[in-house]
């Protein structure tokens, strides 16, 4: 039986204007959804760091206004010009310019390029996905970096910064799982249970990583890490790796500028990685949400990720912002619950 795609349809827009945020629930037309061969129904997205920046009139991330924010989603096909995706295609889409320069994951219906989707991956549900999302995805792809420069469960403790936030806790979950011994860094006292349920074996003070130091070089600790944060804490994780260890970055959460020396690269020979998780090639992407669906069991996923509907985004993002966010926080977009 063939579904009825509404003309209009809910949807959480931000258009921020006088300097001011100007944002909330309100009824769209699917014609102003914008170019796309495929139109999906979309079931679940997520609230990211880049989600609130996107919402926010000052965080210089969104290119047009209005804007439907909602960096990832996943959803069914309806309607279709794309052999690739019928109509009736469970799929998922994430980066590129998805609720950045084009509507994104928070409405019912979103409209996107083919070229940005791809199948659903084997063994997660669609709800599973966006537990996953973006931050998942980034999180499988800094541990597969520092695993291609040869870090391995065997070789010492592997250290998450930044550890309650999505891309950390998904790293986390994903290190713990493949055996390695999981030091986790947050500020926040009220998380360690959270932490250790995930697979930390060992908390480390977010001010014990984030003070400056004169040294060029600290005791060796790590056998690799995923810096979440930056700054200065990515500067200290950098003079405590251990030889030939690398560290992947992927946020910037503790601020941009990075004040360091050549002697961890040149005396202990050790590898900072650049993670990229918006513009990778979808034949990669494909290869990285694979492994990422095996990595991480339901049980896990289930303890991940706090769920919200559509009408509860504004307070998702108010609390990212304000720096309470935990996990991930999936919403509830079409009601499916698988």
């Amino acid at each position: 039986m063939q579904q009825v795609v509404p003309e209009e349809i809910r949807a959480f827009v931000s258009a921020p204007s006088d300097g001011a945020d100007h944002r909330g629930l309100r009824a769209v037309d699917r014609a102003e959804l914008g170019d796309g061969d495929l139109l999906v129904r979309v079931a679940w997205s997520g609230v990211n760091y880049k989600d609130a920046l996107a919402a926010s009139h000052d965080g210089r991330v969104a290119r047009i206004n209005p804007l439907i924010p909602g960096v990832d989603l996943s959803g069914t096909v309806v309607e279709s010009s794309s052999a690739e995706f019928p109509a009736g295609t469970a799929i998922i889409a994430h980066g590129y310019d998805l609720g950045v320069a084009h509507h994104g994951g928070y409405a019912e219906l979103a409209r996107i390029p083919a070229a940005w989707a791809l199948p659903l991956p084997a063994g997660l549900s669609l709800r599973e996905a966006m537990v996953l999302g973006t931050a998942g995805f980034t999180a499988a792809m800094s541990v597969d970096a520092i695993e291609a420069r040869g870090a391995r469960p065997a070789d010492g403790p592997v250290l998450v910064t930044g550890a309650t936030g999505g891309v950390g806790s998904c790293a986390v979950a994903i290190l713990s799982g493949l055996g390695y011994e999981v030091h986790a860094s947050t500020g926040k006292a009220d998380a360690h249970d959270f932490l250790r349920g995930l697979g930390a074996a060992e908390i480390v003070g977010r001010d014990e990583l984030a003070a400056e130091s004169r040294r060029p070089l600290e005791t060796e600790q790590w056998a690799g890490a995923v810096d979440c944060v930056g700054g200065p804490t990515l500067a200290t994780v950098l003079r405590g790796l251990r030889y030939g260890a690398s560290v992947a970055a992927c946020g910037l959460t503790g601020g941009a500028a990075l004040n360091t020396t050549v002697l961890p690269f040149i005396l202990r020979g050790v590898s900072l990685l650049g993670i990229d998780s918006v513009q990778v090639e979808m034949p990669r992407r494909r290869e990285i949400w694979a492994r990422a669906a095996q990595r991480v069991n339901s049980a896990t996923l289930a303890a991940l990720a706090d769920e919200v509907a559509l009408d509860d985004v504004e307070d998702a993002i108010g609390r990212l912002l304000s720096g309470q966010g935990r996990g991930r926080t999936v919403v509830r977009v079409g009601g499916d619950p698988t």
